[in-house]
């Protein structure tokens, strides 16, 4: 139901918002693990987030990136 909703979104940039969205969900979740529940991440857990977070990482040309600029 959650991707049905996602493309019926207006706005043309809606992908990569929900993209952005993911990667810090991903890195925030293994971050709330590590310090309320107590979770030990290998190193396997600490390279997969930070590859999610290189993803969101704007880069320098605006005209690809322009939804950030808003």
């Amino acid at each position: 139901m959650y991707g049905l909703v996602a493309t019926l979104q207006p706005d043309a940039d809606f992908g990569r918002i929900l993209a952005a969205y993911g990667g810090v969900f991903v890195a925030g979740s293994l971050l709330w693990g590590i310090a309320l529940e107590g979770f030990r991440p290998d190193r396997y857990d600490l390279t997969d987030a930070l590859l999610c977070l290189a993803g969101v990482c704007p880069r320098r040309d605006r005209r690809r990136w322009r939804v950030l600029d808003r």
